[in-house]
């Protein structure tokens, strides 16, 4: 059994700074890319950022330069710094990671249960 979870959502003004963490656990043999969704009001499920097993980083052009993903991966663990936090980033933030499942060596993908973010004054 392998799970994620995530926390770090909550309310915060425009202009101010959040960070989300996401957490895999279980049976776990190696963890290959994690990342970050997120679904605002209305919209469809997009991506933000994601980083690969060797630290290759992907993001969208609308969090370029203020979003920053990271992951510890002795603690198979990934992180969002959300900085300059706009109205429009408000939306339900989804961790996503895909891997290897020890002893039986399947693949594996999960989705965490998502935390809300929500930036207003």
């Amino acid at each position: 059994q392998v799970q994620v979870v995530e926390s770090g959502g909550d309310l915060v003004q425009p202009g101010g700074s959040l960070r989300l963490s996401c957490a895999a656990s279980g049976s776990i043999s190696r963890i290959e890319t994690m990342g970050w969704y997120r679904q605002g009001p209305g919209k469809e499920r997009e991506l933000v950022a994601s980083v690969t097993s060797d630290g290759s980083t992907n993001y969208a052009d609308s969090v370029k330069g203020r979003f920053t993903i990271s992951r510890d991966n002795a603690k198979n663990t990934v992180y969002l710094q959300m900085n300059s936090l706009k109205p429009e980033d408000t939306a339900v933030y989804y961790c996503h990671v895909d891997g290897v499942r020890r002893i039986s060596y399947q693949r594996f993908e999960l989705w965490g249960q998502g935390t809300l973010v929500t930036v207003s004054s």
